[in-house]
Parts: structure tokens; sequence; C-alpha cells
């Protein structure tokens, strides 16, 4: 009797099977993610499940961010970014759209659909002539200030480590140079932008007015922004770094900040001071970020600061701009369950100093048994000129006559269990400050505008953008009028 070959494939099968193996089918590739990868050029690229790019594609710093979706999508080109969208608009599949991955808001650049990682628009080019940077939404600031450092200049952007440039800039972006320069928005001379029908436009104040100020601060309402034209500035060597205190100085820094509030006017100076439980610690421990900019500081402006003893500082005179933007160690914080929620402060007096404390004190052991790794309230200090540098209206602040300060409280945890929690705990801690601010006079906070980039989930749409709720949603129907960026996660006109 003839013998049957042993081919490589049954060989293959008997082995698996002998050794208790199971088969899964492959992974089914979804249609439109195929119809999409078929319609790229050849630069851009489509993976799946199983792709090691797939798994960086939808990686974001906070874990409780991070969805799995059907596809992941690298474009290259601004018309293959137009392609995408006329395709996910026609199929009306959601989709996600990923800058740096430092949204809280589950949703907002992830998905369950289609995602849309914008990682290989890397581009920084100087121009001399116009005192501008060109960028791409794929870098993150470090590259920035690296590739400008060389000139002598500098770009408003993010004040620590590892921030995207997509986000940040699309939701208003807070520098340490805002006293002196504004907000980031009001230094975007251009947008490079995909429209949601998939042509490409460089949208300016002169060629698109009311698109211009809805791209400030408008997150990504009106389209995918593949480039963005910056002012930059004359960049010197800068003092500052970061100090860590713990529970013991809590006095001696709220004093210490209050007074800040209170008479320093030098556009120069500018503090990040958070009350942090830690659990572990079972106390507050204080983080500092402090930054003056230039090599040194007037004498005594800072001593307040550098007083308490400290068990950790890296603070230092004539530093490179980028390194005191690296050393806050703020990056490292990444890779559990977190979110932001942003309480605006128009003044932080003594009595709204002592809330904050009492609040960290509180929902820190209140959270502890709920896997809560840090309970966290950030003081961010601004001066009341902020938001005078431009003339112009943005989407964000609704109004520039109203001086508030981006305060946010950060939660992080381990388990998906307390994610409810978590949620409830922020809502109800942002609501008592701001009564305790009422209660003390400051009334206005009603009307004070939470920022784009720390509201959570669920945040109302006017309590982000206020007066121009009416022209963004008008906006919104005429550059959209299919609503495909709907489909998309985020603040939503």
């Amino acid at each position: 009797m003839k013998s049957l070959a042993l081919t490589p494939f049954l060989a293959l099968l008997i082995n698996f099977c002998l050794a208790g193996g199971t088969f899964s089918p492959p992974p089914t590739v979804d249609s439109v993610c195929n119809n999409i990868g078929q319609s790229l050029s050849a630069t851009s690229s489509v993976f799946y499940p199983g792709d090691l790019e797939y798994e960086a594609g939808i990686l974001h710093w906070a874990t409780s961010s991070t969805e799995r979706s059907k596809c992941v999508v690298e474009p290259t080109t601004p018309t293959d970014v137009g392609k995408i969208l006329v395709i996910l608009g026609k199929s009306r599949i959601p989709f996600a759209i990923k800058s740096g991955g430092h949204a809280t808001n589950k949703g907002f650049s992830s998905t369950t659909g289609v995602h849309i990682s914008l990682s290989r628009f890397t581009g920084i080019t100087y121009n001399a002539t116009t005192e501008t940077v060109d960028v791409g939404p794929g870098l993150v600031w470090d590259d920035v200030y690296a590739a400008l450092e060389p000139f002598g200049v500098s770009a408003l952007g993010a004040r620590v480590t590892g921030i995207g440039i997509g986000g940040f800039l699309l939701g208003g972006g807070y520098s340490w140079q805002s006293n002196e320069y504004g907000l980031a928005i009001d230094n975007i001379v251009a947008f490079e932008l995909v429209k949601p029908d998939g042509n490409v436009a460089i949208i300016t104040k002169a060629s698109e007015p009311k698109l211009f100020f809805g791209l400030k601060g408008g997150m990504n309402n009106f389209g995918i922004v593949t480039k963005f034209t910056l002012k930059t500035f004359p960049q010197s060597q800068v003092w500052g770094g970061f100090v860590a205190n713990l529970e013991a100085s809590v006095p001696d820094l709220e004093a210490a900040i209050v007074n800040f509030q209170a008479t320093v006017t030098d556009p120069k100076a500018s503090i990040v001071m958070a009350w942090n439980y830690l659990p572990s610690l079972q106390q507050i421990a204080v983080s500092q970020l402090l930054f003056y900019n230039a090599p040194i500081p007037p004498p005594g402006m800072f001593d307040a600061f550098l007083a308490p003893s400290m068990f950790e500082s890296n603070i230092s005179a004539n530093r490179s701009f980028i390194s005191l933007v690296q050393s806050s160690p703020t990056d490292a914080s990444g890779g559990v369950r977190t979110f932001f929620n942003g309480f605006p402060v128009i003044n932080l007096t003594a009595g709204l100093s002592h809330v904050l404390v009492n609040e960290t004190k509180f929902w820190g052991p209140a959270l502890a048994n709920k896997s809560a790794l840090t309970i966290s309230y950030s003081m961010e200090m601004f001066q009341p000129s902020i938001y005078s540098h431009n003339p112009d209206p943005t989407a964000y602040p609704p109004s520039r006559q109203l001086f508030s300060q981006p305060f946010e409280m950060a939660y992080a945890w381990n388990s998906s269990d307390f994610d409810a929690d978590m949620h409830a705990a922020a809502v109800a801690s942002a609501a008592h400050i701001q009564q305790a601010a009422i209660a003390e006079g400051q009334t206005q906070v009603v009307n004070a505008p939470i920022y784009p980039n720390y509201g959570l989930a669920g945040t109302p749409i006017e309590a982000i953008y206020g007066q121009n709720v009416p022209a963004l949603r008008a906006l919104k129907a005429r550059v959209d009028p299919h609503n495909v960026m709907g489909l998309t996660g985020g603040w939503k006109f």
C-alpha cells in the first residue's frame, strides 16, 4: 500500500493536536480598515491586533484611556488623512485621533472603531525670517524645544516632559512663558487642516477668520490638524526645577504660595505646586515646579519655597529650558488609571488654600481602599494679564475679561472596579471647592471656564466654552454638515 506523504502542514497539525492545542481563527480584517489600507499611499500603514505597531498606536499615558480598536491607521500625508476621513464619513464608523496620548478621558483619543495615530507627522521647520516654526502633531514638546535650542528661541508649549503637540495646542495651552506671551493658541499663526470632507487647507486669520477662531481651543471639531505654524520667541538660560517636601512643610508652603499670588507681578515668574496624598506614606507629599525665565531670579523671590526641609530637589540656575522641562518626574507617573478634573480659581487666598489641603487630606484616605495611588490637587499660578496678549476672540477662553487660573485635581488608581467611585469623588470635590470660593466672595468663579485639557468626562460643554457655544455650534454645522467629526470623541459642539 502506498504511504501518504507527511506534508509540513500535516506534521504541524499533528504536533499541535498532540500538544493539546486548539486553533483560533485568524483575526478578522475589518472591511473599513481594509478599504482604508487599499486607499492609502505606500508610505502610510494600517496595523491590526497582534502587530507591535498596533499596541504602540493605541497606547495612552493613562491606561484607563486605552481602548482596543479594529485597527490603527498611521497616515503620513494630509492627502491620506483626507482619504481616511472620507471613508469614515461614508461608513459612519467611530474613530479616534491620537497625537501624544495624554488625554485622560476614555474615548477622547481612543475608540473601539478605527484609531488614527498621527505619530508620523513629526516635521519641525524653523524659519528665522518669519520667526516661526512649523511642527507636526506627532511630536512631543521635548522634540520642539530641542530642535529650537540651537537657534536661541522657543515656542509656547508644555511645562513638563512627554506632552504631545496636538491636544495641547487645540485645547488652549498654558506655558511657562504664558505670563509674557499669552496662551499657546494666542501664538498660532496658521493651521494645516484636513477638513471633514477630505480637503486640505491652510487656515489663517486672513483666510478663514471664523474657522481660525474655532480651532483656537475648539479641539477636534473641525477636522484633523496635520501642521501648526507657531510664533517663536528669544529663549535664554532659565532658573528653576523640581522640589519635593513632606507634609510637615505644608503650612509654610501654603503661606508662600498665597503670598506669591498676592505680591509677585514679575511675568517671568511662575509656579505649579501640588498637594499629593500618597496612601503608601499615609500623608501629603508636596511637589513644586518653580520657574523663572532668566538665568537667575531676583533675590528673595523664591526663598520661602526653598526654605522648608526637602527630600528631593534639582533646582538649578543657568540651565537650558529643555532641561527644566525634563526636570519634573511627571511622565514617569503614567501607566496607571488616571483622570484630571479642572476647577478654575480666580484668587488663591489663605482660606481657599486651606480648602485644597483639606480636600487632599479627606479624599486621599477615603479613596485609599479603592486602589488609589495618588490623590493630587495642583495650583497653577498666573498673572491677571495672561489673557490680554491676544486682542482677538478664541474658542477658549470664552471671555478674556474674566481672569481665572486652571487648577486641577489628578486621581491615579489601579483597579477598573473603582472607576465610578473616582469619578464621583472628583465631581463632588470640585463642587465643594467652588462653593468654598463663592462663600468667601469669589462669586465670578461660576462663570470661569474649565480648561478643555483638564475637563472631566461629563462636564457640560457650556462650562468650558460659555458664551461661545452658539457660535461654535454654527461654525461646526457649516464646516462639517455631515457630522463626520461627531464620530470621534472629545468635547462636541
